[in-house]
Protein backbone atom coordinates (compact mmCIF):
# COMPACT_ATOMS: atom_id res chain seq x y z
CA UNK A 1 0.00 0.00 0.00
CA UNK A 2 0.88 3.31 -0.54
CA UNK A 3 2.98 5.23 2.53
CA UNK A 4 1.12 8.44 1.84
CA UNK A 5 -2.49 7.50 1.49
CA UNK A 6 -4.84 6.33 4.28
CA UNK A 7 -5.56 2.86 4.77
CA UNK A 8 -9.97 2.13 4.48
CA UNK A 9 -10.70 -0.81 6.97
CA UNK A 10 -13.67 -2.92 6.51
CA UNK A 11 -15.97 -4.47 9.22
CA UNK A 12 -18.78 -7.11 8.37
CA UNK A 13 -21.62 -6.62 10.33
CA UNK A 14 -23.53 -9.45 11.09
CA UNK A 15 -25.85 -11.16 14.06
CA UNK A 16 -26.88 -14.54 14.72
CA UNK A 17 -30.10 -14.28 13.44
CA UNK A 18 -32.31 -14.37 10.53
CA UNK A 19 -32.78 -10.62 10.25
CA UNK A 20 -30.48 -8.18 11.25
CA UNK A 21 -30.62 -5.09 9.17
CA UNK A 22 -33.02 -5.50 6.57
CA UNK A 23 -36.15 -6.71 7.24
CA UNK A 24 -37.95 -8.96 4.76
CA UNK A 25 -34.48 -9.73 2.58
CA UNK A 26 -34.73 -13.10 4.09
CA UNK A 27 -37.15 -13.99 1.51
CA UNK A 28 -34.97 -12.98 -1.32
CA UNK A 29 -33.96 -16.28 -3.09
CA UNK A 30 -30.42 -15.29 -2.71
CA UNK A 31 -30.19 -14.70 1.28
CA UNK A 32 -29.62 -17.83 3.21
CA UNK A 33 -29.73 -15.67 6.70
CA UNK A 34 -31.99 -18.27 7.56
CA UNK A 35 -28.91 -21.06 7.73
CA UNK A 36 -27.76 -18.89 10.51
CA UNK A 37 -27.77 -21.72 13.29
CA UNK A 38 -25.58 -23.88 11.29
CA UNK A 39 -21.57 -23.48 11.51
CA UNK A 40 -21.55 -24.36 7.51
CA UNK A 41 -23.09 -20.37 6.93
CA UNK A 42 -20.67 -18.82 9.94
CA UNK A 43 -17.29 -20.48 8.45
CA UNK A 44 -18.27 -19.80 4.90
CA UNK A 45 -18.66 -16.06 5.38
CA UNK A 46 -15.88 -16.20 7.63
CA UNK A 47 -13.32 -17.42 4.50
CA UNK A 48 -15.25 -14.76 2.20
CA UNK A 49 -14.11 -12.04 4.52
CA UNK A 50 -10.25 -13.12 4.78
CA UNK A 51 -10.95 -13.37 1.36
CA UNK A 52 -11.31 -9.90 0.80
CA UNK A 53 -8.91 -8.69 3.99
CA UNK A 54 -11.73 -7.85 6.04
CA UNK A 55 -9.86 -6.57 9.37
CA UNK A 56 -12.77 -8.14 11.15
CA UNK A 57 -16.75 -9.35 11.46
CA UNK A 58 -18.29 -7.81 14.11
CA UNK A 59 -21.19 -9.55 15.74
CA UNK A 60 -24.40 -7.17 16.89
CA UNK A 61 -26.60 -8.78 19.48
CA UNK A 62 -29.57 -8.31 22.19
CA UNK A 63 -30.93 -10.13 25.03
CA UNK A 64 -34.53 -9.37 24.28
CA UNK A 65 -37.34 -8.88 21.62
CA UNK A 66 -38.36 -5.55 19.70
CA UNK A 67 -41.71 -5.47 21.64
CA UNK A 68 -41.70 -1.47 21.67
CA UNK A 69 -43.57 -1.86 18.73
CA UNK A 70 -47.33 -2.00 19.42
CA UNK A 71 -46.15 -3.23 22.96
CA UNK A 72 -45.98 -6.90 21.79
CA UNK A 73 -43.92 -9.78 20.18
CA UNK A 74 -46.12 -10.07 17.16
CA UNK A 75 -44.20 -7.87 14.39
CA UNK A 76 -40.29 -9.06 15.41
CA UNK A 77 -41.22 -12.73 15.50
CA UNK A 78 -43.35 -12.80 12.25
CA UNK A 79 -41.18 -10.31 10.39
CA UNK A 80 -38.02 -12.29 11.98
CA UNK A 81 -36.19 -8.80 13.02
CA UNK A 82 -33.53 -9.94 15.34
CA UNK A 83 -35.91 -12.92 16.90
CA UNK A 84 -35.23 -15.50 16.70
CA UNK A 85 -31.19 -14.62 18.17
CA UNK A 86 -28.24 -16.89 18.98
CA UNK A 87 -25.33 -16.10 21.42
CA UNK A 88 -22.83 -14.38 19.09
CA UNK A 89 -20.00 -15.84 21.08
CA UNK A 90 -20.20 -19.68 20.50
CA UNK A 91 -19.52 -18.51 16.77
CA UNK A 92 -15.91 -17.76 17.18
CA UNK A 93 -14.43 -20.88 17.40
CA UNK A 94 -15.66 -22.32 14.87
CA UNK A 95 -14.51 -18.87 12.26
CA UNK A 96 -11.11 -18.79 13.95
CA UNK A 97 -10.13 -22.12 12.94
CA UNK A 98 -10.81 -22.02 9.27
CA UNK A 99 -8.93 -18.49 9.39
CA UNK A 100 -5.51 -17.14 10.08
CA UNK A 101 -6.24 -13.20 10.39
CA UNK A 102 -9.46 -11.98 10.54
CA UNK A 103 -10.29 -10.23 13.30
CA UNK A 104 -13.84 -10.69 15.59
CA UNK A 105 -15.53 -8.46 17.37
CA UNK A 106 -18.54 -9.68 19.57
CA UNK A 107 -20.90 -7.46 21.07
CA UNK A 108 -22.05 -8.64 24.82
CA UNK A 109 -23.77 -6.46 27.67
CA UNK A 110 -22.63 -5.22 30.93
CA UNK A 111 -25.98 -5.11 32.89
CA UNK A 112 -26.95 -8.55 33.14
CA UNK A 113 -23.87 -11.01 33.62
CA UNK A 114 -21.34 -10.94 36.23
CA UNK A 115 -17.40 -9.40 35.03
CA UNK A 116 -15.92 -12.37 37.06
CA UNK A 117 -17.32 -14.77 34.74
CA UNK A 118 -17.32 -12.69 31.92
CA UNK A 119 -13.74 -12.19 31.80
CA UNK A 120 -12.91 -15.72 31.25
CA UNK A 121 -15.24 -15.86 28.75
CA UNK A 122 -13.09 -13.60 27.04
CA UNK A 123 -9.71 -14.23 27.89
CA UNK A 124 -10.67 -17.90 26.45
CA UNK A 125 -11.85 -16.60 23.22
CA UNK A 126 -8.71 -14.79 23.01
CA UNK A 127 -6.67 -17.94 23.76
CA UNK A 128 -8.16 -19.66 20.77
CA UNK A 129 -7.72 -17.05 18.35
CA UNK A 130 -4.73 -16.20 19.28
CA UNK A 131 -5.58 -12.76 19.92
CA UNK A 132 -8.22 -11.74 17.06
CA UNK A 133 -10.75 -10.94 19.59
CA UNK A 134 -12.39 -7.50 20.72
CA UNK A 135 -15.44 -6.80 22.62
CA UNK A 136 -18.16 -4.75 21.85
CA UNK A 137 -19.45 -3.30 25.39
CA UNK A 138 -22.89 -2.32 25.12
CA UNK A 139 -25.01 -1.23 27.78
CA UNK A 140 -28.11 -2.92 26.97
CA UNK A 141 -31.68 -1.00 25.38
CA UNK A 142 -34.37 -3.50 24.96
CA UNK A 143 -36.90 -3.51 28.30
CA UNK A 144 -37.60 -6.63 27.36
CA UNK A 145 -34.57 -8.22 28.28
CA UNK A 146 -34.12 -6.52 31.48
CA UNK A 147 -37.86 -7.67 32.75
CA UNK A 148 -37.08 -11.02 31.62
CA UNK A 149 -33.96 -10.76 33.80
CA UNK A 150 -35.99 -10.17 37.15
CA UNK A 151 -36.21 -6.00 36.54
CA UNK A 152 -38.57 -4.09 36.00
CA UNK A 153 -36.95 -1.87 33.32
CA UNK A 154 -33.50 -1.10 32.44
CA UNK A 155 -31.39 1.43 34.18
CA UNK A 156 -31.65 4.88 33.21
CA UNK A 157 -29.43 5.81 30.58
CA UNK A 158 -26.48 7.93 32.16
CA UNK A 159 -26.61 5.25 35.34
CA UNK A 160 -25.90 2.06 33.00
CA UNK A 161 -22.94 3.47 32.01
CA UNK A 162 -21.76 4.42 35.28
CA UNK A 163 -22.22 0.85 36.11
CA UNK A 164 -20.60 -0.16 32.89
CA UNK A 165 -17.76 2.18 34.09
CA UNK A 166 -17.34 -0.64 37.41
CA UNK A 167 -17.87 -3.40 35.15
CA UNK A 168 -14.59 -2.75 32.55
CA UNK A 169 -13.06 -1.38 35.96
CA UNK A 170 -13.34 -5.08 37.12
CA UNK A 171 -12.53 -6.45 33.42
CA UNK A 172 -8.95 -4.63 33.57
CA UNK A 173 -8.19 -5.46 37.01
CA UNK A 174 -8.43 -9.18 36.08
CA UNK A 175 -7.10 -9.75 32.51
CA UNK A 176 -4.46 -6.65 33.52
CA UNK A 177 -3.71 -6.92 37.11
CA UNK A 178 -4.04 -10.51 38.54
CA UNK A 179 -1.33 -12.63 36.96
CA UNK A 180 2.80 -11.47 36.12
CA UNK A 181 3.46 -12.36 32.64
CA UNK A 182 5.58 -14.79 33.78
CA UNK A 183 3.41 -16.54 36.17
CA UNK A 184 2.92 -19.79 34.70
CA UNK A 185 6.48 -21.94 34.44
CA UNK A 186 5.44 -25.13 32.77
CA UNK A 187 8.08 -26.58 34.76
CA UNK A 188 8.19 -30.10 34.84
CA UNK A 189 11.06 -30.25 37.07
CA UNK A 190 10.11 -28.26 40.09
CA UNK A 191 6.34 -29.41 39.56
CA UNK A 192 5.46 -26.14 39.58
CA UNK A 193 3.30 -24.94 36.61
CA UNK A 194 2.01 -21.59 37.89
CA UNK A 195 4.17 -19.65 40.11
CA UNK A 196 1.23 -18.42 43.26
CA UNK A 197 3.79 -15.78 43.93
CA UNK A 198 3.20 -14.40 40.67
CA UNK A 199 -0.95 -14.26 41.21
CA UNK A 200 -2.51 -11.46 42.70
CA UNK A 201 -6.06 -10.73 43.89
CA UNK A 202 -7.57 -8.16 42.84
CA UNK A 203 -9.27 -7.15 45.72
CA UNK A 204 -12.10 -4.52 44.24
CA UNK A 205 -14.68 -3.22 45.89
CA UNK A 206 -17.25 -1.11 44.96
CA UNK A 207 -20.87 0.16 44.31
CA UNK A 208 -21.92 -2.49 42.19
CA UNK A 209 -19.85 -5.50 42.51
CA UNK A 210 -17.19 -6.97 44.72
CA UNK A 211 -14.83 -9.19 43.49
CA UNK A 212 -12.00 -9.59 46.13
CA UNK A 213 -9.56 -12.57 44.52
CA UNK A 214 -7.58 -13.56 41.58
CA UNK A 215 -8.25 -14.29 37.82
CA UNK A 216 -8.61 -17.72 36.64
CA UNK A 217 -6.97 -17.22 33.60
CA UNK A 218 -3.51 -16.96 32.84
CA UNK A 219 -2.76 -14.31 30.05
CA UNK A 220 -4.21 -14.06 26.60
CA UNK A 221 -2.28 -12.63 23.53
CA UNK A 222 -3.92 -9.32 24.18
CA UNK A 223 -4.67 -9.65 27.37
CA UNK A 224 -7.58 -7.14 27.24
CA UNK A 225 -9.38 -7.85 23.60
CA UNK A 226 -9.91 -5.19 21.62
CA UNK A 227 -12.76 -2.36 23.44
CA UNK A 228 -15.31 -1.73 20.39
CA UNK A 229 -18.20 0.66 21.66
CA UNK A 230 -21.08 2.38 19.46
CA UNK A 231 -22.74 4.50 22.27
CA UNK A 232 -22.68 8.38 20.56
CA UNK A 233 -24.57 10.08 23.07
CA UNK A 234 -22.70 12.84 25.68
CA UNK A 235 -22.31 10.21 27.84
CA UNK A 236 -21.78 7.51 25.54
CA UNK A 237 -19.20 9.44 24.11
CA UNK A 238 -17.36 10.18 27.88
CA UNK A 239 -17.30 6.27 27.77
CA UNK A 240 -15.76 5.55 24.86
CA UNK A 241 -12.93 8.23 25.44
CA UNK A 242 -11.32 6.41 28.33
CA UNK A 243 -12.36 2.71 27.17
CA UNK A 244 -12.64 2.08 23.47
CA UNK A 245 -9.67 1.53 20.83
CA UNK A 246 -12.83 1.40 17.87
CA UNK A 247 -16.32 3.14 17.41
CA UNK A 248 -18.74 2.72 15.81
CA UNK A 249 -21.07 5.69 14.59
CA UNK A 250 -24.36 6.10 12.32
CA UNK A 251 -24.04 8.74 10.11
CA UNK A 252 -26.73 9.46 7.29
CA UNK A 253 -24.60 12.37 5.73
CA UNK A 254 -21.14 13.01 5.26
CA UNK A 255 -21.26 16.63 7.15
CA UNK A 256 -22.70 14.50 9.98
CA UNK A 257 -19.95 12.13 9.74
CA UNK A 258 -17.52 14.21 9.55
CA UNK A 259 -19.17 16.45 12.58
CA UNK A 260 -19.06 13.09 14.82
CA UNK A 261 -15.42 12.04 13.98
CA UNK A 262 -14.09 14.84 15.07
CA UNK A 263 -16.22 14.60 18.11
CA UNK A 264 -14.69 11.38 19.06
CA UNK A 265 -11.07 12.51 18.59
CA UNK A 266 -11.63 15.82 20.51
CA UNK A 267 -12.94 13.29 23.64
CA UNK A 268 -10.45 10.90 23.07
CA UNK A 269 -7.70 14.29 23.95
CA UNK A 270 -9.83 15.24 26.64
CA UNK A 271 -9.12 12.20 28.11
CA UNK A 272 -5.70 12.27 27.81
CA UNK A 273 -5.12 9.74 24.65
CA UNK A 274 -3.57 10.46 21.35
CA UNK A 275 -6.39 11.88 18.83
CA UNK A 276 -6.07 8.96 16.68
CA UNK A 277 -5.90 6.44 19.47
CA UNK A 278 -9.43 5.23 18.75
CA UNK A 279 -10.34 4.31 15.18
CA UNK A 280 -14.00 5.41 14.05
CA UNK A 281 -15.86 3.42 11.65
CA UNK A 282 -19.39 4.26 10.16
CA UNK A 283 -22.22 2.29 8.83
CA UNK A 284 -22.86 1.71 5.53
CA UNK A 285 -24.51 -1.10 2.90
CA UNK A 286 -22.62 -0.98 -0.63
CA UNK A 287 -24.97 -2.68 -3.15
CA UNK A 288 -22.14 -3.27 -6.32
CA UNK A 289 -22.20 -5.13 -9.55
CA UNK A 290 -19.64 -5.61 -12.26
CA UNK A 291 -21.81 -2.11 -13.90
CA UNK A 292 -23.43 0.50 -12.80
CA UNK A 293 -27.23 -0.44 -14.42
CA UNK A 294 -26.58 -3.95 -13.06
CA UNK A 295 -25.64 -2.59 -9.47
CA UNK A 296 -28.89 -0.41 -9.50
CA UNK A 297 -31.27 -3.08 -10.88
CA UNK A 298 -30.01 -5.14 -8.03
CA UNK A 299 -31.20 -2.81 -5.33
CA UNK A 300 -34.67 -1.94 -7.03
CA UNK A 301 -34.73 -5.70 -6.67
CA UNK A 302 -33.63 -5.84 -2.94
CA UNK A 303 -35.94 -2.93 -2.12
CA UNK A 304 -39.16 -4.59 -3.54
CA UNK A 305 -38.99 -7.36 -0.77
CA UNK A 306 -38.97 -4.63 2.36
CA UNK A 307 -40.88 -5.01 5.20
CA UNK A 308 -42.54 -1.97 6.63
CA UNK A 309 -43.50 -3.37 9.61
CA UNK A 310 -40.36 -4.90 10.45
CA UNK A 311 -38.41 -1.90 10.15
CA UNK A 312 -41.01 -0.10 12.20
CA UNK A 313 -39.95 -2.76 15.12
CA UNK A 314 -36.15 -2.45 14.91
CA UNK A 315 -37.35 1.61 14.79
CA UNK A 316 -39.17 1.30 18.08
CA UNK A 317 -36.22 -1.00 19.69
CA UNK A 318 -34.13 1.22 18.59
CA UNK A 319 -35.30 4.07 19.82
CA UNK A 320 -37.58 3.56 22.46
CA UNK A 321 -40.58 4.83 20.99
CA UNK A 322 -43.24 3.05 19.67
CA UNK A 323 -43.49 4.10 15.68
CA UNK A 324 -47.47 2.69 16.08
CA UNK A 325 -48.58 5.43 17.58
CA UNK A 326 -47.51 7.75 14.53
CA UNK A 327 -48.90 8.17 10.78
CA UNK A 328 -46.58 7.53 8.37
CA UNK A 329 -46.29 11.01 7.32
CA UNK A 330 -45.48 11.57 10.78
CA UNK A 331 -41.90 13.12 11.57
CA UNK A 332 -40.30 12.18 15.02
CA UNK A 333 -40.43 15.52 16.76
CA UNK A 334 -38.08 17.35 19.29
CA UNK A 335 -39.29 16.49 22.41
CA UNK A 336 -39.44 12.92 22.14
CA UNK A 337 -37.16 11.34 25.39
CA UNK A 338 -35.18 7.96 25.36
CA UNK A 339 -33.85 5.37 27.68
CA UNK A 340 -33.02 3.43 24.76
CA UNK A 341 -30.00 4.62 22.27
CA UNK A 342 -30.16 8.32 22.35
CA UNK A 343 -27.83 8.62 19.18
CA UNK A 344 -30.54 6.83 16.95
CA UNK A 345 -33.14 8.97 18.42
CA UNK A 346 -30.90 12.02 16.91
CA UNK A 347 -29.59 10.54 13.90
CA UNK A 348 -33.26 9.79 12.57
CA UNK A 349 -34.07 13.07 13.67
CA UNK A 350 -31.36 14.81 11.45
CA UNK A 351 -32.21 12.12 8.46
CA UNK A 352 -33.52 13.57 5.70
CA UNK A 353 -34.07 13.29 1.21
CA UNK A 354 -33.02 15.40 -1.27
CA UNK A 355 -35.63 17.99 0.06
CA UNK A 356 -33.73 18.72 3.13
CA UNK A 357 -36.78 18.25 4.88
CA UNK A 358 -36.65 15.48 7.94
CA UNK A 359 -38.02 11.84 6.77
CA UNK A 360 -41.24 10.58 7.52
CA UNK A 361 -41.75 7.73 9.55
CA UNK A 362 -42.51 5.60 6.10
CA UNK A 363 -39.66 7.55 4.67
CA UNK A 364 -37.41 6.21 7.75
CA UNK A 365 -38.88 2.67 7.60
CA UNK A 366 -38.20 2.13 3.83
CA UNK A 367 -34.71 3.63 4.33
CA UNK A 368 -33.96 1.42 7.25
CA UNK A 369 -35.70 -1.60 4.75
CA UNK A 370 -32.12 -2.47 3.08
CA UNK A 371 -28.79 -2.14 5.35
CA UNK A 372 -30.38 -0.62 8.53
CA UNK A 373 -29.61 2.92 9.32
CA UNK A 374 -26.43 3.47 7.78
CA UNK A 375 -25.99 5.41 4.34
CA UNK A 376 -26.19 3.04 1.08
CA UNK A 377 -23.92 2.99 -1.73
CA UNK A 378 -24.95 2.07 -5.22
CA UNK A 379 -22.71 1.67 -8.09
CA UNK A 380 -19.76 -0.29 -10.16
CA UNK A 381 -17.05 -1.22 -8.04
CA UNK A 382 -15.52 1.61 -9.20
CA UNK A 383 -18.14 4.17 -8.43
CA UNK A 384 -18.48 2.63 -4.50
CA UNK A 385 -14.28 2.82 -4.20
CA UNK A 386 -14.27 6.57 -5.17
CA UNK A 387 -17.34 7.73 -2.94
CA UNK A 388 -15.89 5.47 -0.04
CA UNK A 389 -12.28 7.38 -0.41
CA UNK A 390 -13.95 10.58 -1.13
CA UNK A 391 -16.24 9.87 2.32
CA UNK A 392 -13.00 8.93 3.93
CA UNK A 393 -11.05 12.29 2.92
CA UNK A 394 -13.95 14.38 3.90
CA UNK A 395 -14.48 13.26 7.07
CA UNK A 396 -11.54 11.77 8.71
CA UNK A 397 -13.27 8.31 9.66
CA UNK A 398 -10.95 5.29 10.28
CA UNK A 399 -13.54 2.69 7.73
CA UNK A 400 -16.31 0.92 7.35
CA UNK A 401 -18.52 -1.41 9.10
CA UNK A 402 -20.71 -3.10 6.12
CA UNK A 403 -23.83 -3.95 6.76
CA UNK A 404 -25.70 -6.40 4.07
CA UNK A 405 -28.96 -6.61 2.19
CA UNK A 406 -28.48 -10.60 1.72
CA UNK A 407 -25.86 -12.54 2.96
CA UNK A 408 -23.47 -13.57 1.98
CA UNK A 409 -24.26 -12.34 -1.31
CA UNK A 410 -23.70 -8.73 -0.28
CA UNK A 411 -20.04 -9.27 1.36
CA UNK A 412 -19.38 -11.30 -1.57
CA UNK A 413 -20.28 -8.32 -3.72
CA UNK A 414 -18.14 -6.15 -2.02
CA UNK A 415 -14.90 -8.65 -2.04
CA UNK A 416 -15.28 -9.28 -6.11
CA UNK A 417 -16.07 -5.30 -7.09
CA UNK A 418 -15.35 -3.04 -4.55
CA UNK A 419 -11.90 -4.35 -3.22
CA UNK A 420 -9.86 -5.17 -5.77
CA UNK A 421 -10.88 -1.23 -6.72
CA UNK A 422 -9.42 0.12 -3.53
CA UNK A 423 -6.20 -2.04 -3.64
CA UNK A 424 -5.62 -0.76 -7.50
CA UNK A 425 -6.05 3.24 -6.11
CA UNK A 426 -3.60 2.36 -2.92
CA UNK A 427 -5.71 2.32 0.10
CA UNK A 428 -6.61 -1.31 0.62
CA UNK A 429 -4.39 -4.00 2.19
CA UNK A 430 -3.37 -6.39 -0.02
CA UNK A 431 -2.17 -8.62 3.25
CA UNK A 432 -2.67 -8.73 6.25
CA UNK A 433 -0.11 -7.37 9.26
CA UNK A 434 1.36 -9.68 11.83
CA UNK A 435 -0.12 -10.52 15.22
CA UNK A 436 -3.30 -9.87 17.11
CA UNK A 437 -6.18 -7.35 15.96
CA UNK A 438 -4.99 -5.07 18.25
CA UNK A 439 -1.51 -4.89 16.23
CA UNK A 440 -3.51 -4.83 12.93
CA UNK A 441 -5.66 -2.14 13.94
CA UNK A 442 -2.81 0.08 15.35
CA UNK A 443 0.71 -1.52 14.51
CA UNK A 444 2.02 -1.25 18.38
CA UNK A 445 1.92 -4.26 19.39
CA UNK A 446 -0.47 -6.72 21.35
CA UNK A 447 -1.35 -5.22 24.26
CA UNK A 448 -3.20 -2.17 25.57
CA UNK A 449 -1.51 1.52 24.80
CA UNK A 450 0.08 3.33 28.33
CA UNK A 451 -3.01 5.94 27.29
CA UNK A 452 -5.63 3.37 27.56
CA UNK A 453 -7.54 3.36 30.97
CA UNK A 454 -6.85 -0.34 31.17
CA UNK A 455 -3.01 0.69 31.18
CA UNK A 456 -3.25 1.83 35.00
CA UNK A 457 -4.95 -1.87 35.86
CA UNK A 458 -1.54 -3.78 34.97
CA UNK A 459 0.27 -5.72 37.20
CA UNK A 460 3.37 -3.53 37.17
CA UNK A 461 1.24 -0.52 38.19
CA UNK A 462 -0.37 -2.10 40.51
CA UNK A 463 2.39 -3.59 42.55
CA UNK A 464 4.84 -0.32 41.80
CA UNK A 465 5.70 1.51 45.06
CA UNK A 466 3.61 4.70 45.68
CA UNK A 467 5.64 8.05 46.16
Amino acid sequence: MSENKREILFNAFDMNCVVHQSPGLWRHPDDKASTYNTLGYWTHLAKVLEKGKFHGLFLADVLGTYDVYKGTNVTPLSSGAQAPVNDPMMLVSAMAAVTENLGFGVTAGTAYEHPYAFARRLATLDHLTNGRVGWNVVTGYLPSAARNMGQEDQMEHDERYNHADEYLEVVYKLLEGSWEDDAVQNDKETGIYTDPGKVHPINHEGKYFKVPGIAITEPSTQRTPVIYQAGASKRGTEFAASNAEAIFVNCPTRDLLKEAVAKIRDAAEAAGRGRYDIKVFAMQTIITGETSELAQAKFEDYASYVDIEGSLALLSGWTGIDMSVYGPDDVIGDDVKSNAIQSSVETFKKASGDTGKPWTIRQLAEWIGVGGFGPVSVGSGAEVAEKLIDWVEHTDVDGFNLAYAVTPGTFEDVVEYVVPELQARGVYKTDYAEGSLRNKLFGEGDRVKDTHRAAKYKVANRLAPQA
